[in-house]
């Protein structure tokens, strides 16, 4: 494979457009474009769907991997080479949960902010091996235990999270406990439309999830913050809950979220080590 023309995928999938690739790599919008076309030709395949913004298509997924390994080989080898004070580190995109991120994963990826880029994608712990599949990140805080193709999977522990509110919360909305018919009038605190731990809490206690009225937060900062100042109930994992003013509804509601950290099967010390300090975070903050 032409070493120009996979920059170039990678350079137009990471900014999204032929315009923003070109000023990265510093060429033209047209020297892009002819890369692009010349991969599509040697391959026979169609590599991106060229919209705004511009994505793989899924035999363009199999090359953006290709082309993010050899970004990362060649970086660390010019590192090895060069010494450390005279080459770019590497960039590293990693997919993370929020939760996590917020809680124990920044500060294991701190001290190795001198030597590696992080380029952080933040999703739900169900959706983050998606843009590991994709091509998309390197490595991810994943639910999915099974490795993907090409990759390693290492279990981390798991988050409990608790359904919690605060006392007037409670006082006003489940004076006599979480009934189910207190529960469809209750307000709640959702991160995304794609957080299903309070939806599954409903369904348990019998709740129609579409009944109470909701309050979407999509910062994990904040949608504590929106618990504390009593806008709802939500899922509040043990490891935020740290001033303990919460009050978990009933004591049959807690959760665990198995965690797994999966990264490409590759030989790379920059990798390498930002695996090793989530790992070692990992074993410090999760429930084994």
């Amino acid at each position: 494979m032409d070493l120009d023309q996979l920059r170039a995928l990678s350079a137009t999938v990471a900014a999204g457009s032929l315009d923003a690739a070109a000023r990265a790599l510093h060429v033209t919008p047209s020297a892009v474009s002819q890369r692009l076309k010349a991969l599509e030709t040697a391959t026979g395949q169609v590599l991106l769907v060229r919209g705004r913004p511009a994505r793989p298509t899924a035999s363009g997924e199999v090359l953006l991997r290709l082309a993010r390994q050899v970004e990362l080989l060649t970086a660390d080898a010019v590192r090895e080479l060069g010494g450390a004070t005279e080459s770019r580190p590497a960039t590293l995109p990693i997919a993370v949960n929020a939760d996590s991120l917020a809680t124990w994963v920044l500060p294991a990826l701190a001290p190795l902010a001198g030597e590696v880029a992080l380029d952080l994608h933040v999703a739900d712990q169900a959706r983050t091996s998606e843009l590991l599949r994709a091509g998309t990140v390197m490595a991810a805080v994943t639910d999915t235990a099974d490795p993907l193709p090409g990759c390693s999977s290492t279990p981390l522990g798991s988050m409990r999270y608790r359904p919690a509110a605060t006392a007037a919360y409670l006082a006003r909305w489940l004076p006599d406990g979480p009934a189910a018919e207190a529960l469809e009038r209750a307000p709640v605190v959702v991160f995304d439309r794609t957080d299903d731990l309070q939806a599954a809490q409903l369904r348990a206690r019998g709740v129609d999830p579409a009944r109470p009225p909701v309050h979407h937060v999509p910062s994990s900062a904040d949608f504590l913050h929106a618990v504390r100042l009593g806008m709802g109930w939500g899922m509040v994992p043990d490891l935020q809950d740290v001033e303990g003013d919460l009050v978990e509804l009933g004591t049959d509601g807690a959760v665990d979220v198995t965690l797994y950290w999966q990264q490409w099967r590759l030989r790379s010390p920059s990798l390498d080590r930002v695996g090793a300090a989530v790992l070692e975070a990992a074993g410090r903050a999760l429930r084994r």
